[in-house]
């Protein structure tokens, strides 16, 4: 047997592929990072939908809107806190938090708006 067929790879060659390795991980973690954060914003505005859906539900039934559901009615994801929601004169407002963030969305429907929602029944989250 000769030797070439034992070489392995040399200490330049294994410090450039921990190199780029570093490089790459650099580049993913950030990114990653912010999917976790984009997928919080979306559960938030996804309850904020449903719940819009519930009160313009119950307001069909009953010619009112409520501050409130029974969570066999309606409940907020895993996380997500609140609502807080409000009766207006002409309509409603409602805000919800997440217990990993300080971000807040918020929902009104009427002529009152609720910060940071701006355009009646599009939710809008604090940036």
């Amino acid at each position: 047997m000769s030797d070439t067929s034992l070489r392995g790879f040399t200490l330049i060659e294994l410090l450039i592929v921990v190199v780029i390795i570093g490089i790459l991980a650099t580049i993913a973690i950030p990114k990653f990072t912010n999917t976790k954060e984009r997928a919080m914003l979306a559960s938030m505005k996804s309850d904020l939908r449903n719940l819009a859906t519930q009160q313009e539900s119950y307001n069909v039934d009953w010619n009112a809107y409520t501050t409130s559901f029974p969570a066999a009615e309606w409940r907020p994801t895993t996380g997500v806190t609140g609502p807080t929601i409000a009766l207006t004169a002409d309509g409603w407002t409602a805000i919800v938090g997440h217990t990993t963030s300080t971000k807040t969305c918020a929902l009104f429907m009427g002529g009152t708006a609720q910060a940071p929602a701006t355009v009646e029944g599009v939710p809008k989250c604090s940036s």
